[in-house]
């Protein structure tokens, strides 16, 4: 990494570009903004030697598009892709979109909302399992949601009409897009022909090279990809590098942002939530309620008098999701001959806590009656101050809260309750102002609402 090529006085704007890049993979004259595209270009030759020496990763800047080429080592489902009105994309949506793809690439200059939706509709019918019926208002709306995406990205532009329209009633509403070709290819650009694999882990980077300089990318990719890196989800080697300063540094060096380092890992401290996608501590019920939840969970943890128990608990993935998008990977499709090449046979992780002779790591377990109990009496002192959606779903706001303390790697989630993993007791001293709504709220007086009476609530 030459540190030296870059003048002080334009080092944040470099480590923006950065940030920008590592956070979106894709850049494009309209994604995620207008202004992120001419930051990258200017700083292209830079990051593209970087991003490659740091991580492994490679870089293309064209004209129109940015798009780094991320190296991954393992599945994470905590970061899905999701509409542009922030629904989770799920299997339907993902497969539309994936079609859509698939027919903008044989496609002209512009296409209709309704023609694509043949064309996704023919590919879907030869798929075992799945269809696009346009008389079906759940199909129409999955489907416009990974039109959507692709618009918020700029691989299509609205010239006329109204998806929505088309989304309610197809025979009265239509759209008109200008498709972005350059932008459509920079999308779709797997490392490896999926003709030719069997599973997914054909995708993933082979775990076999112990040359020292993988071994700190792999580090350094793990820094930049996980809200936390523990030192018992490494293997040895690379829980040395883990520890040196120097790796450390580079890290920080290129995206701007200051690593905290414990005895248990290290964790790159996103305050802004540009590069993680996720601002925590954060505004919002979720983010609030999460932060009440991890203060009596180290209130649990810490009480000397009623010590809670401990289990073992591998951090490392398991290989459940794996199998399960492997199960889903049409055998017709696979090209046999070359896929046997390329084929992965050992497992991409394993659970540290199979490996004989090593003592298991253990964390505090607390069982999911506890979890519930616990959010319920939060709702009951603190409900009226939330968003209304979640004032009587008790049940809907626990699988939400727990969820993004597992993607914060604060929690692990087992079958009855829940792991407490060590970076949860960062926030444990946090304090939580919880605004009080007045009584009759239609005479709220300006005073009552300019935060100059109160601080801001859940």
């Amino acid at each position: 990494m030459k540190r030296q090529r870059i003048d002080a006085l334009a080092l944040d704007s470099y480590q923006r570009a950065a940030r920008v890049m590592l956070a979106n993979h894709l850049v494009t004259r309209v994604y995620p903004d207008r202004i992120a595209l001419p930051l990258i270009r200017r700083w292209a030759t830079e990051l593209r030697e970087d991003l490659a020496e740091l991580f492994g990763y490679r870089l293309e800047v064209t004209e129109t598009t940015a798009r780094l080429y991320p190296v991954h080592d393992r599945l994470d489902d905590a970061r899905p892709a999701r509409s542009v009105n922030d629904r989770v994309f799920d299997r339907r949506r993902y497969a539309y979109l994936s079609l859509a793809l698939a027919a903008l690439g044989r496609a002209g200059d512009q296409i209709t909302l309704s023609e694509l939706a043949e064309h996704v509709a023919d590919y879907a019918s030869r798929i075992e399992g799945l269809d696009l019926s346009t008389e079906r208002a759940a199909d129409r709306d999955a489907f416009v949601d990974a039109v959507g995406w692709l618009g918020a990205r700029g691989a299509l532009t609205l010239a006329d009409g109204d998806a929505g329209g088309w989304a309610s009633d197809p025979e009265a509403g239509e759209a008109l897009y200008d498709i972005d070709r350059p932008v459509v290819f920079a999308l779709f650009r797997p490392p490896r022909a999926l003709q030719h694999l069997h599973s997914v882990r054909g995708l993933l980077a082979e775990d076999t090279d112990e040359a020292p300089a993988d071994q700190a990318r792999r580090v350094r990719r793990a820094l930049v990809e996980r809200p936390v890196v523990y030192l018992d989800e490494l293997p040895p080697a690379e829980a040395a590098l883990l520890g040196q300063d120097r790796l450390i540094g580079e890290v920080e060096y290129c995206t701007g942002l200051r690593a905290e380092r414990r005895a248990e890992g290290v964790s790159l401290i996103d305050s802004s939530g540009r590069l993680s996608d996720t601002r925590f501590p954060g505004t919002g019920t979720l983010a609030q309620v999460a932060l009440l939840l991890i203060g009596e969970i180290a209130d649990t943890v810490l009480d000397i008098d009623n010590p809670v128990p401990r289990r073992p608990g591998a951090l490392t993935p398991d290989d459940t999701l794996l199998a399960h998008l492997d199960a889903s990977i049409p055998t017709a499709g696979v090209f046999a001959p070359l896929a046997e090449e390329l084929e992965t046979s050992a497992p991409a992780t394993a659970f540290i806590d199979d490996d004989e002779g090593i003592e298991p790591v253990t964390y505090p377990f607390l069982d999911g009656a506890w979890v519930r109990t616990t959010v319920t009496a939060l709702t009951d002192r603190y409900g009226a101050t939330f968003a209304a959606q979640w004032q009587a779903d008790a049940g809907g706001l626990t699988t939400e809260v727990l969820a993004l303390l597992t993607k914060l790697r604060l929690i692990r989630p087992v079958e009855d309750g829940l792991l407490v993993l060590p970076a949860l007791a960062r926030y444990r001293g946090a304090v939580v102002t919880v605004r009080v709504r007045k009584a009759e709220e239609l005479f709220v007086t300006a005073a009552d609402t300019d935060g100059s009476t109160g601080a801001g609530g859940v």
